[in-house]
């Protein structure tokens, strides 16, 4: 017994030390309350070229400063949990999704081990697709609610890039994707407000802003990087603003 009593010690001062208590204040807990809940995935890709180098800067900091993710997935499969499912993980910087505008704080962070160039890897998809499954089921995460990095910052970021298979994802049942045959919309309608309804951050008159999320749009719909908005754009994004 005098042998464990130094470990409970060492598991009492860890777990005081993490609890938000104010010292000026009488601590009186409430059991009304609960951890944080993300309602938002972020798919990234590291753009590095190894799982050792992207550990390394997910637990210290790449050019912009400090930086993780809540999970790595590897080229071969393997995952990683470098932050827990209820704490605030920085991976998304000032991007916004919809009325999200603290990204951070709402979401789980999921990097991909990927060079930028390469096409994924099929058992980093499985794996990919098993760990979202776990999120959306555990944590009640909607399975629409499945982004691109570049979706919430398209005049930042490109990951995880055009080659990611967004199809195969909805096909799994994660992300929104077009369902059913595409027809033209009505007369009147506006993709850019479509875009804007789907989360897209589009700021009215920033004509940069305009080409990049039209980029990011391709990248995740098309498969491609162009920048003009067309018939097939204008198809699709009916399709989408009118699914449930």
């Amino acid at each position: 017994m005098r042998r464990l009593l130094p470990v409970l010690a060492v598991v009492l001062l860890a777990a005081c030390a993490h609890a938000p208590r104010n010292p000026m204040a009488q601590w009186v807990p409430s059991p009304n309350f609960e951890p944080r809940r993300p309602v938002l995935i972020v798919i990234h890709a590291t753009e590095q070229e190894s799982v050792r180098e992207s550990l390394d800067t997910l637990r210290t900091a790449n050019s912009g400063g400090p930086v993780s993710a809540h999970y790595l997935v590897g080229r071969d499969g393997a995952l990683y949990q470098l932050v827990a499912d209820t704490e605030r993980a920085w991976h998304a910087g000032p991007g916004r999704w919809g009325t999200i505008t603290d990204v951070n704080s709402a979401s789980i962070g999921i990097e991909l081990d990927n060079d930028g160039a390469s096409p994924f890897a099929p058992a980093q998809i499985a794996s990919l697709l098993r760990l979202l499954d776990d999120l959306c089921t555990r944590l009640d995460i909607p399975r629409t609610q499945i982004v691109a990095h570049a979706d919430l910052a398209p005049t930042r970021k490109r990951d995880p890039g055009f080659r990611f298979p967004w199809k195969q994802l909805a096909d799994a049942g994660f992300g929104m994707w077009p369902r059913g045959e595409l027809i033209d919309p009505p007369a009147g309608f506006d993709p850019w407000n479509a875009l804007r309804l789907l989360g897209y951050p589009l700021e009215q008159d920033d004509t940069p802003g305009r080409v990049a999320t039209v980029r990011a749009f391709h990248r995740h719909f098309r498969g491609d990087e162009g920048e003009v908005l067309d018939a097939e754009d204008a198809r699709i994004l009916y399709a989408l603003t009118r699914q449930p």
